[in-house]
């Protein structure tokens, strides 16, 4: 579903994303993890069409900054964007609008809004929100267009145990649905019984690649490899200081 191919993203002379190649197929969950810095959000927001870069990137096969490619996509930034002025119900029939859907998405919209716990705040403004609740909401309305590709990045910050516990339940049925879900974090916990496909990214690069089944078959540990290199990459920056 998610194609990235020598992906490099510059900030003056910075380099945020140096030639990154990966996959997220259909029907798994992809974690992009990595230290604060290493370049994460860039490549999340390269794949969202929000940054210019140099690569090329490809949802279901079409250019991601094509109409067709935006259409197959669910982004959740990880600061949650809300409108000031547009009330809880408001940006769902918003979204339904953009995206045409048709007026059985609905039912759909009342099931995420009860996961979600947003019922008794439905006519409240975007600007009324705590963030947390700005948290829910933008991840129901990525939901709501029952997305190709759902890129969710941080998504656990700020919300409560019941929300982490609900959100994980619906990554899971997104992933049986078929859908493509890559996650970037640098909580390794909050994804640990989720993840199909991880990716380990230092310093704009990636510095590991792993399957669940190779990490089963390896007897390694996920979370002892990412220690293990976010170790070294302390000592890197220890010797150049």
């Amino acid at each position: 579903m998610l194609q990235v191919e020598n992906l490099t993203k510059r900030y003056g002379k910075v380099v945020a994303n140096d030639d990154l190649s990966f996959r997220a197929p259909a029907g798994e969950i992809t974690v992009l993890l990595g230290p604060n810095g290493a370049g994460k959000s860039t490549a999340i927001k390269a794949i969202a069409g929000l940054l210019r870069f140099s690569g090329k990137i490809a949802i279901g096969g079409h250019d991601n900054k094509s109409m067709e490619a935006k259409r197959l996509l669910g982004y959740v930034a990880e600061s949650p964007g809300v409108y000031d002025m547009l009330t809880v119900l408001e940006h769902f029939e918003f979204i339904a609008r953009a995206y045409d859907l048709s007026d059985d998405y609905k039912a759909y919209q009342a099931q995420l809004m009860d996961r979600m716990e947003l019922h008794e705040h439905a006519k409240k403004l975007g600007r009324e929100l705590s963030k947390g609740m700005q948290q829910k909401l933008s991840l129901c309305l990525a939901f709501l267009t029952r997305p190709g590709l759902l890129l969710v990045d941080e998504p656990m910050v700020g919300l409560d145990p019941y929300a982490i516990k609900e959100l994980k339940q619906m990554l899971a049925e997104e992933r049986a649905r078929g859908t493509a879900v890559l996650v970037c974090t640098h909580l390794i916990d909050s994804v640990e019984e989720l993840w199909d496909r991880a990716l380990i990214l230092m310093r704009g690069k990636f510095e590991a690649e792993r399957t669940r089944a190779e990490i089963a078959g390896s007897g390694e540990s996920l979370e002892d490899l990412f220690f293990a290199l976010t170790a070294k990459g302390h000592e890197h920056k220890e010797a150049q200081a």
